[in-house]
C-alpha cells in the first residue's frame, strides 16, 4: 500500500472511525482502524463488535495511489500524529506488510502494525426497505432526547432511546425515570412495518456529531442491529435487548396549572436560581405560583438565598409550590426553540411539563422533588 492524501481528509476521515474504538476492549486487535486501498478508493473500518464505523474516502480525493493494500494501523497514536503532522499533504507507505511509514517532506513516523488476517469479518448489511430522514431533522431529534437518557448501567434499556415508528410517524423517547423527553416527526413516507427498537444513547450521541448538512440519512433496521448510511459513512450499532418500559401514560393529557410564560425569562430565573445550588447534589431550585406571579427561590444554608419574580399568564387562582432540580429543567428548556412555553402541572407531587406553545412535536417532563 502506498499513496499521497490530504491532511484533512485523512484526519477527518480517521476521527468517525475512530469513535468506534473502546477502552474495554479485550481483543487487541480491535484496537486498530483497518484501511483497505483499492482501485475505488480508501476504506476506513473501526469496530468494538457492538459498534461498527466504516469511511470511504473515493479515489479522486486521494492525491496519488501508487500501490493497493490491507494493513491494521494502531489507532492509540495514528491521530495525533496526522493532527501534528506539519505538512498538509501525507504520504503512507506499508512496508512489508508489518510497518507503515507516515511521512512528508522533512518527517517520518515508522508504526508496527498488525496482521489484517486476525480482523474479525464484521458484517454490515442493508435492508431493501431502508427509511429516509433528513439528517437536519433527525440531528434536532437526537439532541431534544439524547439529554435524557440514563448514565446506570443498572438499566440497561434506559441508557438508549425509544425508537417507534408507526406508518409515516416516527417517535422518539429517552427517560432515566427521573425525566423524560419525547420527540414526534412526521416522515415524507409511509414505512410498511411498524418498528419499537431501543438504539444505545450513547452510539446515537457520537452519529449525530458527525451530522453536517441536510443530505438525508438512510435508516437500515433488523432484529438486533441498525445502520445509518450517510453521505461516505456508514455507522451501525447494535440494539439494546428487551422490551422498553411503557411511558405513554406517563405524561398526563390535562392539566390543573397552566402557566405561559418566556423562555428566556424562566430560563434566566432559573439558571440564576441555581447559582446558590452548584455545590449540592440535586441542584434544587423552588417554584411558588401565586395569581399571575411566579417567584422562583433557592436556598442554602451555608451560602443564602435568592428569590426572583416573573409575571406570567396563568388562569387559576389556586397557589402552588414545587420544587425541582435546576439541571434537569435548564437540559429540559434548552432543547425548546421558540420563546413562548407552557409550563403544565398538576400538583407539587405530580410530574411537570414543558413545552412550546407553537410545537406540539416536543414534549419535555420532570418529576418534582419533595423537600419536606
Amino acid at each position: 500500500m502506498k499513496f499521497t492524501i490530504e491532511k484533512g481528509i485523512f484526519l477527518e476521515n480517521l476521527t468517525y472511525v475512530s469513535k468506534a474504538i473502546s477502552n474495554k476492549n479485550i481483543i487487541p486487535i480491535l484496537n486498530g482502524i483497518k484501511m483497505e486501498l483499492n482501485d475505488k478508493g480508501l476504506y476506513l473500518t473501526a469496530s468494538d463488535t457492538e459498534l461498527t464505523i466504516k469511511a470511504f474516502i473515493e479515489n479522486k480525493k486521494i492525491n496519488q495511489i501508487e500501490k493497493n493494500g490491507i494493513i491494521i494501523i494502531q489507532s492509540k497514536y495514528i491521530l495525533d500524529i496526522i493532527r501534528k503532522m506539519p505538512s498538509d499533504i501525507i504520504n503512507v507507505e506499508v512496508i512489508d506488510n508489518i510497518k507503515i511509514k507516515i511521512y512528508t517532506e522533512n518527517n517520518e513516523f515508522n508504526l508496527n502494525c498488525m496482521d489484517p488476517s486476525e480482523y474479525p469479518n464484521l458484517k454490515i448489511d442493508e435492508s431493501k426497505n431502508p427509511i429516509f430522514i433528513n439528517s437536519e431533522l433527525f440531528k434536532n431529534i437526537i439532541n431534544q432526547t439524547s439529554f435524557a437518557v440514563s448514565t446506570q448501567e443498572s438499566r440497561p434499556l434506559l441508557t438508549g432511546i425509544n425508537i417507534k415508528i408507526n406508518g409515516n410517524i416516527l417517535e422518539c423517547i429517552a427517560t432515566d425515570s427521573y425525566r423524560l423527553a419525547k420527540k414526534t416527526v412526521e416522515l415524507d413516507n409511509n414505512f410498511q412495518e411498524s418498528v419499537n427498537i431501543v438504539v444505545p444513547g450513547k452510539n446515537l450521541i457520537e452519529f449525530e456529531k458527525m451530522l453536517d448538512n441536510k443530505e438525508d440519512i438512510e435508516l437500515h433496521i433488523f432484529n438486533n442491529k441498525i445502520l445509518f448510511k450517510y453521505k461516505n459513512l456508514l455507522f451501525q450499532t447494535n440494539l439494546l435487548s428487551g422490551t422498553y418500559p411503557d411511558t405513554s401514560t406517563l405524561i398526563p393529557t390535562e392539566f390543573k396549572f397552566i402557566i405561559n410564560t418566556k423562555n428566556n425569562d424562566f430560563t434566566g430565573a432559573i439558571d440564576r436560581a441555581a447559582l446558590l445550588t452548584q455545590s449540592k447534589d440535586r441542584n434544587i431550585v423552588s417554584m411558588k405560583l401565586n395569581n399571575n406571579i411566579l417567584i422562583v427561590s433557592s436556598f442554602a444554608v451555608e451560602v443564602g438565598k435568592v428569590e426572583e419574580q416573573l409575571v406570567v399568564d396563568s388562569k387559576v387562582s389556586d397557589n402552588l409550590d414545587i420544587s425541582f432540580s435546576s439541571k434537569y429543567m435548564l437540559e429540559a428548556l434548552k432543547t425548546i426553540k421558540d420563546n413562548d412555553i407552557l409550563i403544565l402541572m398538576n400538583g407539587d407531587s405530580k410530574p411537570i411539563v414543558i413545552k412550546s406553545v407553537k410545537d406540539e412535536t416536543l414534549i419535555q417532563l420532570l418529576l418534582p422533588i419533595k423537600t419536606y
